[in-house]
């Protein structure tokens, strides 16, 4: 092992046994963490992996599990096993690969046991057994819950992708969930989005991307969510596909859902297939050669208020009276902190 590497690997793991000491008195992040969110299908997985790709920083697949903690603790007191086993007893727990006596004796471990330590104790376990300091989170819903998020980690810095709903819904319309009709994508990512933008003001740091500028200059958008999230920038980043298939197989595993049959391990794997490539320009303005004439009047109708204010440009007459309905002009992203 060459001397420059060795160096990288003992600051690593002294930041980690510093993560570790703070864990056990008085809980400190070991850093600002990246909350990566959006409406489902937006390139939240992309932006994950590019993030995780980071020598310093882990983001495991989606947690879910974060705002029914926090919930539980503003309910009631919780005890160090009440919180472990909302964290263990989720359906998204064998994704993360991680040893669950370990992490209920590091929960135990906190006094107080609050919901920000034990939320802590999960994260900075995934990112010890990933040799990094710092961690993050990507979960697309969690473009709903920052104010809940926030208050209990203040550590969080949310960035919020946002991508040409049109092409949104192509993604929706092929899995095996979701919205059903090009109207229903548009209404879900209509609210989403909308939703996020009013909560915005009330977040300490938040900051908008979107799909397509990431794909036509990863480089430089990745420079700005580093300096928003306090990282420096690795090249590495960029060579985040080279990985990705590893680091995607965690969730190589049928994940149970309620009311419907589990969804099969080779349709979770199918779903971020692209993910495992160099970003593609192929994939903006899709909808253009794939929906018909009336299929984009159909989304427009629902959203075409909704593509103006991002500056995206309409093709129908529906779309069109859609926005003048609605007063609709492009509006500037809330600001980033």
């Amino acid at each position: 092992m060459g001397i420059e590497k060795t160096i990288k690997r003992y600051r690593q793991r002294a930041g980690i046994m510093l993560a570790r000491r703070r864990l056990h008195g008085r809980t400190e992040p070991p850093g600002a963490a990246p909350f990566v969110c959006g409406v489902t299908r937006s390139g939240t997985t992309l932006v994950r992996l590019m993030l995780d790709s980071h020598p310093d920083l882990a983001i495991p697949g989606e947690t879910h599990w974060v705002p029914k903690l926090i919930k539980a603790f503003e309910r009631s007191k919780q005890t160090a096993d009440d919180a472990a086993d909302v964290i263990i007893d989720h359906k998204r727990w064998g994704d993360f690969h991680l040893d669950a006596d370990e992490v209920r004796a590091r929960i135990q471990g906190l006094d107080p046991v609050t919901a920000a330590d034990a939320i802590r104790a999960f994260y900075l376990t995934y990112a010890e057994r990933e040799g990094k300091t710092r961690y993050g989170d990507k979960t697309p819903g969690y473009v709903q819950e920052m104010r809940r998020i926030q208050r209990v980690l203040p550590e969080a810095r949310f960035v919020h992708i946002i991508r040409d709903g049109r092409d949104v819904s192509l993604s929706h319309l092929r899995m095996n969930w979701g919205p059903e009709t090009y109207a229903q994508s548009a209404r879900l990512w209509r609210n989403r989005i909308r939703k996020a933008r009013k909560m915005a003001p009330s977040i300490d740091h938040y900051m908008e991307i979107h799909f397509e500028e990431l794909v036509a200059d990863t480089e430089g958008v990745l420079h700005r969510v580093c300096d928003f999230v306090e990282l420096d920038f690795d090249p590495v980043m960029l060579a985040y596909h080279e990985r990705a298939e590893e680091r995607l197989a965690e969730k190589a595993r049928e994940l149970p859902r309620k009311n419907r049959p589990p969804q099969p391990a080779e349709a979770r794997l199918e779903s971020h297939r692209l993910a495992k490539e160099p970003p593609r320009s192929d994939r903006v303005g899709m909808w253009r050669e794939r929906m018909t004439p009336e299929e984009v009047a159909e989304y427009e109708a629902v959203a075409g208020d909704t593509l103006v204010e991002l500056g995206y440009e309409l093709a129908s007459e529906a779309g069109e009276a859609r926005a003048a309905e609605k007063g609709a002009g492009p509006k500037p992203a809330a600001a980033v902190s």
